[in-house]
């Protein structure tokens, strides 16, 4: 097994300049299913982050006070069922308080042909789904998850994620100091762009957004391979720790305190970056 360390090429090699001829469908259609009577927030950081990192329009789909908060900060998000390229679902949720409809309309996500980034209260769902998938837990998620799976536990977490992915048959994007992207067919990638202050409440709503938006443009443009789905994860994951470095910077040479709405806002200017400096 040898590891891809993530870097800025890598990154931009995977989002793509839009040109003369593109529209906001081909740009790539983000949909998010997210946030909840208790975590509204969360809605409002994952579409933020989605508009951000560059897809060409976001759909929100979730409750009316999260809804109305969304288009508060972010009036350019239709709130509408429509086409999506791809899907966010479960940021800002608990699988302990979802309704049975709820569970029924991501179960229909789940069972879709469109790539699906699965976060927080909807990975109870995954060992099911039949969608592409790419799974986002941080360790006590991911302990819940393999737990369900029935995989035993070790102290090798790169041979874990890679493990999981296998038998989810799904890219697992496991988060942590260095982030672990891993695909079905034994792929591993290490990101270590990140920041110690990106360890804030709401930062993994930024990221699952921004995954969004960035799976929807690669779905736009051809098929969502599990292959291709892990790149875009990784480029994700990449582009939210170079944000929250920028953001951090701001506050000094050592960085200092930054909240995840500051890493969404932080998002152009990393892909800005990124693209100028590797065309």
């Amino acid at each position: 097994m040898t590891a891809i360390e993530q870097d800025a090429a890598r990154t931009a090699r995977i989002l793509r300049m839009p040109t003369a001829d593109d529209d906001k469908y081909s740009r790539g259609v983000v949909g998010l299913r997210t946030g909840s009577a208790d975590y509204p927030g969360a809605a409002v950081l994952g579409v933020s982050a989605a508009w951000h990192a560059g897809c060409g329009m976001v759909r929100y789909i979730g409750p009316s006070r999260a809804a109305d908060m969304v288009l508060a900060r972010r009036p350019e998000t239709v709130t509408a069922p429509g086409r999506v390229q791809a899907w966010v679902i479960g940021s800002g949720t608990d699988a302990a308080s979802r309704s049975a409809s709820e569970t029924e309309a991501l179960r229909e996500v789940l069972a879709g042909g469109e790539p699906v980034v699965v976060d927080a209260g909807a990975l109870d769902l995954a060992p099911d789904a039949t969608a592409p998938m790419i799974l986002t837990p941080h360790a006590r998620e991911f302990a819940r998850l393999r737990e369900t799976l029935g995989l035993v536990s070790t102290d090798d977490r790169e041979a874990e994620v890679l493990q999981t992915s296998r038998e989810l048959g799904a890219v697992v994007l496991l988060k942590g100091a260095v982030t672990l992207v891993a695909d079905p067919d034994g792929g591993l990638r290490r990101i270590r762009s990140g920041v110690p202050w990106l360890a804030t409440a709401g930062t993994g709503d930024v990221l699952a957004g921004a995954m969004g938006a960035i799976v929807a443009g690669v779905a736009a443009v051809g098929a969502a391979t599990p292959e291709r789905l892990a790149d875009a994860a990784a480029a994700a994951a990449w582009l939210h720790g170079r944000a929250g470095a920028l953001a951090a910077a701001r506050r000094g040479s050592r960085g200092g305190p930054i909240t995840a709405l500051e890493v969404a806002e932080h998002l152009p200017q990393a892909v800005g970056e990124t693209l100028a400096a590797h065309p």
